[in-house]
């Protein structure tokens, strides 16, 4: 009997790779490895390296980061293969896993090893010379969930918080490189509207566990759209190649699908945006579990490169917080590992448009456009305080070393005058009085210290979680299989880019005010030298009176 439940799950793992692991594009399923395109160009041409991501500079000196001691996490229906215990990798030690699993348990040697699995690993941690992942010294736990051909959602939030509590509680981020259909949701009229299973089991994972939960974005005609219908993680779309360089959304992407009558089965119900950020994603190299390289496309490699982006990050932040317990800095404390804290610094630091080298456009590496070779300048998001995200870019495409500068300028405070770059962590209420020690304030400003160019950009991102309980029958503390959660909704918060010495938000020179999203984005060019403002308010309640919130910004001082 084991031995046929083995096999049935070897078969729905491999159909699950055709089906849902590829993202969108079917590139890597047509290429058997024999006739796979093996990659002749240096690393730096890749997906990681400047073309890409420009993650690469990072591992290099002087930075030398490569996610040395962080945890990151990996669940799928089937996992990557671990060397000593799984024959398929036995030639193959270009991937040092930390752990792997089935479900909530030990994995079974040579059991559920899957190539899409592998692949997506490989991007975040593979060691091999030709195709070297993001964060190469980052420790993955990975866990196959094994689910069911048709309703798999709850083996999979148990994986994934299996996932969540490893290394002693801390891991950083989660990668979600597959998803489930909504055909299969045993909810009577089920839509994208946040309260799928597996949905409400990311947004409650991510606020409990802390931790920041990267998923493949699949929605639309068909797509694998739980949970790309979450509030709290990142959800990642995958662009292609221009001129070498990766910098236009691909059309196989299915992440804009808002109307008709496909509308909340294929796209979020509402006005609520699903993507995020994009990364690349159209023929990246990847290592299969017996070590050959291949390419492949789909957003099931773009996810991973957020992934990976994150370890390195968070290791510099975790040397950035042992150095300020011994200098007493006050700009790096433990909120640098808060996961909104990450989510708010890789939105706020993505590119949009290439900056001609003289600092105004933020510096950005690149000008990304959507299937239609438009740029951020001509959608919807920027002309509409009420629409923070791009419908299929989000807020442009992941540079992991902008990231690293965004991240690197450290937490301020809204009591001192802040800096051109930097972020923080904090909290706004409900309440409309002066702030007490029992509460915070309506509103907090965060005045820029300097004059700002008249003519440049600003890029200002707020995130929040929305909060979701796990209705805890055994009374555990954690999910059981046939346990289920409650939303109890998403606090609305506002932000405002304000001259300093206005004081009514209707005066804002930039806002960002929607209704139904976690986060809100400003990306404005400024109308005239001056001193500006940055305001976070607390908007409308729909859950707790206080709100954890983070926020990132970039902007250019007059020179």
């Amino acid at each position: 009997m084991t031995g046929q439940i083995n096999q049935v799950h070897r078969c729905f793992n491999q159909i699950g790779a055709i089906l849902l692991g590829i993202g969108i594009s079917w590139t890597g399923v047509l290429l058997e490895p024999g006739q796979a395109k093996n990659p002749t160009k240096p690393l730096r041409s890749t997906s990681i390296g400047e073309t890409g991501i420009d993650a690469l500079r990072l591992q290099l000196p002087p930075y030398n980061l490569t996610g040395k001691k962080i945890a990151i996490g990996q669940v799928e229906i089937g996992r990557p293969g671990q060397f000593g215990i799984d024959k398929a990798v036995a030639q193959n030690r270009a991937m040092a896993l930390t752990r792997v699993f089935y479900r909530d348990t030990r994995a079974r040697t040579n059991t559920n090893v899957d190539s899409h699995a592998q692949n997506v690993a490989s991007i975040m941690i593979s060691a091999a010379k030709m195709s070297r992942g993001v964060a190469p010294g980052a420790r993955l736990y990975s866990s196959a969930s094994g689910t069911p051909r048709r309703y798999g959602q709850p083996e999979e939030c148990l994986s994934a918080q299996y996932v969540a509590l490893q290394n002693g509680g801390d891991v950083r981020a989660i990668n979600f490189s597959f998803g489930e259909s909504l055909r299969f949701d045993p909810r009577a009229k089920p839509q994208l509207d946040g309260n799928a299973l597996l949905t409400q089991c990311i947004d409650w994972s991510a606020r409990v566990h802390n931790v920041l939960y990267v998923i493949a974005g699949n929605q639309g005609k068909g797509g694998i759209s739980v949970p790309t219908d979450n509030f709290n993680g990142i959800n990642v779309a995958f662009t292609s190649r221009v001129q070498e360089l990766f910098a236009k959304v691909d059309f196989a992407n299915l992440s804009d699908s808002s109307s008709g009558a496909t509308k909340g089965l294929e796209s979020n119900v509402g006005p609520r945006r699903a993507i995020a950020l994009v990364a690349p994603g159209h023929d990246v190299s990847l290592v299969n579990p017996n070590g050959s390289v291949i390419t492949s496309s789909g957003t099931s490699f773009a996810a991973p490169h957020v992934t990976g982006t994150i370890a390195l990050l968070q290791e510099y932040g975790d040397a950035a917080i042992r150095r300020s317990l011994r200098d007493r800095s006050r700009h790096w404390t433990v909120d640098a590992r808060r996961a909104d804290v990450m989510k708010a610094v890789l939105l706020n630091a993505a590119d949009k448009l290439k900056d001609s080298g003289d600092g105004l456009l933020l510096g950005m590496s690149r000008t990304i456009t959507d299937k239609d070779n438009r740029t951020w300048l001509e959608s919807d998001a920027y002309r509409d305080p009420q629409i923070p995200l791009h419908a299929q870019m989000g807020t442009g495409q992941l540079n992991a070393f902008r990231a690293y500068q965004q991240f690197s300028a450290g937490q301020w405070s809204p009591e001192v005058a802040i800096p051109a770059i930097g972020w923080d962590y904090r909290t706004v209420s409900n309440n409309t009085t002066s702030e007490s020690p029992t509460t915070a304030p309506a509103y907090r400003d965060y005045l820029l210290e300097k004059r700002l160019q008249k003519g440049s950009f600003v890029a200002v991102t707020l995130t929040w979680n929305r909060v979701v309980e796990l209705i805890d029958q055994d009374q555990n503390g954690e999910y059981s299989l046939g346990e289920e959660f409650r939303d109890r909704g998403l606090n609305n918060l506002d932000l405002y880019l304000m001259k300093a010495e206005d004081t009514d938000t209707q005066k804002a020179i930039r806002s960002s005010i929607s209704a139904v999203d976690s986060v809100e984005h400003i990306f404005h060019k400024i109308p005239a030298t001056g001193r500006y403002k940055i305001r976070v308010q607390f908007k409308q309640q729909a859950n707790d009176p206080v709100q954890p919130y983070a926020l990132a910004w970039w902007t250019v001082p007059i020179r």
